[in-house]
């Protein structure tokens, strides 16, 4: 990868759109702007590594808020709190987890309701959906 990049190819180098880059440059995730070439302002390594991180943290169910708690820390003085933020991370998962079992668990009583509900009967799920449920 070159060492001197536009936003554009940064963008894409990280698999994002460029107004994605800059809105984590107003949220401070990023550096405000790269430095200036000509016209165009440049970006390295470094910011592309960073948008990685970004990226993958994302994928991993952090919010920007999170990531950049992330962020702020040191690879190799800060392990405690990177683990605090990963527990709690996991903590969120679990209960989401929780949440859409539940979710799961509704719709298949609708479901096994509404295959044995014979008509004229109004479908369960329908009913339910509109709030006249029992």
């Amino acid at each position: 990868m070159s060492s001197e990049i536009t936003i554009g190819t940064l963008a894409r180098s990280a698999g994002v759109g460029v107004e994605t880059v800059r809105y984590y440059q107003r949220r401070g995730l990023l550096p405000t702007a790269g430095t200036k070439k000509g016209a165009f302002r440049v970006y390295g390594d470094p910011e592309l590594a960073r948008l990685r991180f970004i990226r993958r943290a994302q994928a991993l169910g952090f919010k920007l808020d999170e990531i950049a708690s992330l962020l702020a820390l040191d690879e190799e003085t800060d392990r405690e709190s990177a683990r605090a933020l990963a527990r709690t991370k996991i903590a969120d998962v679990e209960e989401r987890i929780r949440q859409l079992q539940s979710v799961h668990s509704a719709l298949q009583e609708l479901v096994s309701c509404c295959e044995h509900t014979e008509a004229p009967a109004p479908c369960p799920i329908l009913r339910t959906l509109g709030g006249e449920a029992d």
